[in-house]
């Protein structure tokens, strides 16, 4: 089966996100954007067909969104991708609802990027999609400017993008937005849905993504100043903090994670001492230090405490390597395998370190000797 073509980033364990484009674009709209949230996910992003690398015999006349929506989990099961974020941007976006309403259990969490849940009925598309047929897109994109951006602003690789779409393809397209309309079905949705609105959105002003935070139980929604259309492309920094917070681990989970390592002594002691000052640094270490490198199922718990001890010995954290021997006591570790760790750190963090890390280490596990 020939599947959508599309881009993988980060690293394999990690928690899947798929990205959708808009119609006329390639993955190349989320340039700004992918990079950074493969740092903590395993990004895939696609093209429609006809567009970028995706074969344009993957569509035909009179298709609807459910029909690129099966394209998406093909391409989702062809990569052993059974559940998975998602976000995408126009008609990515509409896709995006159509897995929600249709398939929510492929679906973990969903973010809806000027987009809507009708757009603006079938005449407009049904004329478009005429005209494409008629005469081909050049003419189209010389208004893709105003279109996707506000004045002045740009983006010549996805303009080109548009340039080059199959006709037959984007005009088929075009007749999936005419069809769709799901408002009836948006009270339906229950996986964690962000809306995020162009506030100069000409296409998908933000009326229409308000109308679906109104009607999906839970639903959010954030208005990005000065973006138009295509706002992964003209505010990426806008967009990321919108997508990183929605898709990000919980600092419940790390927080959970963290006391399972440290234990709740440790941490109930550091919550005592938090104040203003330092709340945000606590949240920080529960949600990205717990949350996303302890959550990691790459390597186990004891090897990380290992690489963690080693660590701590090479930078003369010797306070923390303390606190990380009881950790690696409680993630498995003997008092032997311990100390063959410190030996090693003898080794490449020099004597006078491993030195002082075996005394506290020593001074540890005496006192679990002790105690028990």
């Amino acid at each position: 089966m020939t599947l959508l073509d599309h881009r993988a980033e980060g690293p394999a364990s990690a928690p899947p996100l798929l990205l959708g484009p808009s119609l006329g674009t390639s993955n190349a709209l989320w340039d700004k954007v992918a990079p950074e949230l493969s740092i903590a996910h395993r990004v895939v992003r696609w093209d429609l067909p006809g567009h970028g690398g995706s074969a344009a015999g993957l569509i035909s006349a009179g298709a609807t969104v459910g029909d690129l929506a099966d394209l998406v989990l093909a391409l989702a099961d062809s990569l052993g991708i059974e559940r998975f974020a998602y976000a995408g941007v126009s008609l990515g976006g509409a896709v995006g609802l159509h897995l929600a309403v249709h398939r929510p259990e492929r679906l973990s969490s969903l973010a809806v990027i000027c987009s809507s849940a009708h757009f603006n009925g079938s005449k407009p598309w049904e004329e478009r999609a005429a005209l494409v047929r008629r005469e081909g897109l050049a003419g189209l994109a010389e208004s893709a400017d105003a279109r996707w951006f506000t004045s002045g602003f740009t983006v010549p690789e996805l303009v080109g993008d548009h340039r080059r779409a199959d006709p037959d393809a984007y005009a088929a397209c075009c007749d999936a937005l005419a069809a769709f309309d799901l408002r009836d079905r948006l009270p339906e949705i229950a996986v964690p849905t962000l809306l995020v609105a162009g506030r100069d959105d000409p296409a998908t002003p933000p009326a229409h993504l308000r109308e679906i935070a109104d009607a999906v139980p839970g639903a959010a929604l954030v208005e990005i100043p000065g973006a138009s259309h295509l706002a992964p492309a003209q505010c990426p920094e806008a967009v990321l903090t919108a997508l990183r917070a929605h898709f990000g681990v919980p600092a419940g989970r790390g927080m959970e994670v963290r006391r399972e390592v440290l234990g709740d002594a440790h941490v109930d002691r550091a919550q005592a001492r938090q104040t203003p000052f330092t709340a945000r640094f606590q949240d920080f270490i529960s949600r990205y230090a717990w949350g996303e490198i302890w959550t990691d199922p790459t390597l186990s718990r004891r090897e990380r405490s290992m690489i963690t001890l080693t660590a701590l010995v090479a930078h003369g954290h010797y306070d923390e390597l303390a606190m990380h021997v009881r950790a690696a006591r409680r993630n498995g570790l003997t008092p032997e395998e311990i100390g063959a760790v410190l030996l090693q750190t003898a080794v490449y963090c020099g004597v006078p370190a491993a030195n002082s890390a075996f005394a506290a280490a020593q001074r540890v596990l005496a006192e679990e000797d002790g105690a028990s």
